[in-house]
C-alpha cells in the first residue's frame, strides 16, 4: 500500500510498504479521508514538541483526523465492525495504569497517539490499523468530509462545554481557524452569543459567513463583558489577553498551543476568581460530536476548502492551496487518489 512519510523537516515522500494485517483486538481500515491540522504542520516543519522530547522521531507517518471503512478484523476482534464506517480515538492508552482504568486513557503516560506519538502509524496511507476499543461508528447519513471532522469536532466541543457558558450569554473565541469556528458552531447551536477575533486576513473574512455577533481583529475586540473566552490560537500573547477579557468568576479555556512559552499572571486568576481550563484531547467528546453532527445542528463541511490526493500532502503541509479551493481553513486528503 501507499503511505505518506515525513523523513526530515520540510522533506516528505510517498512510499510503497508491505500490506498490513490486524493483530488480535485490532481492525484494518481502508482510509477514505484525512484532515491536515496544525500538529501535522509542526511535524513537517520540525517544530513539534514530541520531536524534541523523544516521543516522536523521523521518519514519521502522520494523520489523526480520519474516517474509513473496516475491511478486516483481527483475532479476538468483534466481527460486527467488518464493513462499518468508522473513525477512531487518537489516544491509545496502556489500558493498565490508574489513568486508563479511571477513563483518562488520553492522559496515560505511556500512551500511543495515532500519527503523532510513540511511532504509531497515522492515517495518511491507504490503510490503517486501529484497536477496536478506539473505534467510533459513523452513521451512513454522514459523508466522508464530516467523518474526518469528528476528531477536531471533539476537541472543539470539549472546549466549548468547558466554558460553561449558557444560552444568551456572550462567548469570545480567539482564533478563527478550524477549532475556533467549530467552537463557534457548537456554541451558537446552544443559543450562545458568539464573538470571534483574530488576525486580519482570509480566515477572519471567512469567519463572517457564520452568523456570529461580531468578527474583529484581536486589537479591536468589542468593549463588552464576556462570560467565557476560548483561546484557540498559536500566539503566545493570547493566553494573557484571554484572561484580561473574561468576566470575574468565569472561565478561560485554552486549546491553542503556542510555539513559545506563554505567560499569564496568576494573581489575575486568584483576585478575579477565574478558572483556567486546558483541553488536550478529543477523546471524551467524540461520541457526542458524532451525535450532534448526525442531528444536523452543526455542519463542519464549509470549513473544508478542498480534497486532494496523497501525493499532494507534502505541498499542503508547506502551505499550498489548490487552485479553485474554497475559503475554509481545512484541506482534506483522500489516500485513494
Amino acid at each position: 500500500m501507499r503511505a505518506f512519510v515525513i523523513t526530515a523537516p520540510q522533506q516528505s515522500t510517498v512510499i510503497d510498504i508491505p500490506d498490513v494485517h490486524p493483530n488480535p483486538g485490532d481492525v484494518l481500515v481502508e482510509v477514505e479521508r484525512v484532515g491536515i491540522c496544525g500538529t501535522d504542520v509542526e511535524f513537517f516543519n520540525g517544530e513539534m514538541a514530541y520531536l524534541h522530547s523523544g516521543n516522536a522521531h523521523y521518519p514519521i507517518r502522520i494523520g489523526h483526523e480520519w474516517t474509513g471503512r473496516v475491511i478486516e478484523v483481527g483475532d479476538q476482534s468483534d466481527s460486527h465492525w467488518l464493513g462499518k464506517r468508522v473513525t477512531g480515538d487518537t489516544m491509545l492508552g496502556c489500558r493498565k495504569c490508574a489513568r486508563c482504568i479511571g477513563g483518562y486513557q488520553y492522559l496515560c503516560e505511556d500512551r500511543f497517539e495515532i500519527g503523532i506519538r510513540n511511532d504509531y502509524a497515522g492515517a495518511l496511507a491507504e490503510q490503517l490499523i486501529v484497536p477496536t476499543l478506539a473505534l467510533h461508528e459513523i452513521p451512513n447519513s454522514l459523508d466522508e468530509t464530516i467523518g474526518a471532522m469528528v476528531e477536531p469536532g471533539g476537541n472543539s466541543l470539549r472546549a466549548f462545554m468547558a466554558t460553561q457558558v449558557t444560552p444568551s450569554e456572550r462567548l469570545l473565541i480567539l482564533g478563527p481557524g478550524t477549532i475556533g469556528l467549530l467552537c463557534a458552531q457548537f456554541a451558537m447551536a446552544q443559543g450562545v452569543e458568539v464573538h470571534l477575533a483574530g488576525r486580519q486576513g482570509r480566515s477572519l473574512e471567512f469567519a463572517k459567513n457564520f452568523g456570529v455577533a461580531s468578527v474583529s481583529t484581536s486589537d479591536h475586540i468589542p468593549d463588552t463583558n464576556f462570560h467565557g473566552v476560548i483561546d484557540a490560537t498559536f500566539d503566545e500573547a493570547m493566553p494573557a489577553k484571554a484572561l484580561d477579557l473574561v468576566e470575574p468568576g468565569r472561565r478561560v479555556v485554552y486549546i491553542g498551543i503556542s510555539h513559545k512559552p506563554s505567560l499569564i499572571d496568576t494573581r489575575e486568576l486568584v483576585l478575579r476568581d477565574i478558572t483556567a481550563v486546558g483541553i488536550l484531547s478529543a477523546s471524551p467528546g467524540l461520541a457526542q460530536t458524532i451525535e450532534i453532527f448526525s442531528q444536523g445542528s452543526v455542519d463542519p463541511r464549509p470549513l473544508v476548502a478542498d480534497v486532494v490526493g496523497l501525493s499532494e500532502a507534502g505541498k499542503v503541509l508547506s502551505g499550498w492551496r489548490p487552485d479553485g479551493a474554497g475559503a475554509g481553513p481545512k484541506i482534506h486528503i483522500d489516500p485513494r487518489k
